[in-house]
């Protein structure tokens, strides 16, 4: 299951501060990036996949890291996390070996790092899910406070590759949160970006569409 890495829980830093990995002359967004030794080959072909979809679609460019200051660094640690948005310097991406090598995670451990938070915490999401506390494990609450977040004039999207699924982290094995009106929507079960997200990081960074 994902999680925001510690010190970005509270805040969108896409909307408090600049947090965007910088444009080019040429109008694309180039991330340098390495990855740890520890993954196998099919592994990486996974992590690589994943890194070369946003080029597909936007005008997000990864490419391994030279001697760049500002970079992801790509490894197997607990879980998979990201900052969000541009750090500075190094920062980390997890994507432990066990759990976290699918497209869809890779993606959105990217998404991540590029300045997104988790769909759920949409500033409108009470329209569009409801959130069950007390079926929430207390130390991952924070996952779904609401953001003051920049939706860049796109629709509450439960294909979105940043929504969760209906029981995450659920301490009892209840859900989580449920769709509303509809309860029985898919929530959650995307396996790739989906149109939103593609539209969001053309929006964020000013790509041409």
């Amino acid at each position: 299951m994902d999680d925001i890495a510690v010190n970005e829980r509270n805040a969108d830093p896409c909307t408090s501060r600049g947090c965007l990995w910088q444009k080019y002359s040429d109008g694309k967004i180039y991330v340098p990036y390495v990855i740890a030794n520890h993954y196998s080959s099919r592994e990486l072909e996974i992590i690589k996949r994943g890194l070369d979809s946003f080029s597909q679609s936007t005008c997000i460019r990864f490419f391994p890291r030279n001697n760049e200051r500002d970079y992801i660094s790509i490894e197997s640690r607990s879980g998979c996390y990201s900052y969000v948005g541009r750090q500075g310097n190094s920062q980390t991406v997890s994507l432990a070996r066990n759990g976290c090598l699918y497209h869809s995670t890779v993606q959105h451990e990217l998404l991540h790092a590029l300045g997104f938070n988790h769909e759920q915490t949409r500033n409108d999401r009470d329209n569009h899910i409801q959130v069950i506390w007390e079926n929430i494990r207390d130390d991952m609450k924070y996952n779904f406070n609401k953001i003051n977040t920049l939706n860049q004039g796109t629709p509450y999207d439960y294909s979105s590759v940043m929504q969760y699924e209906r029981y995450a982290f659920s301490k009892n094995g209840r859900p989580t949160m449920v769709p509303i009106p509809n309860n029985n929507a898919a929530l959650g079960t995307s396996t790739q970006m989906s149109q939103n997200d593609i539209i969001r990081i053309n929006r964020l960074y000013q790509c041409c569409e």
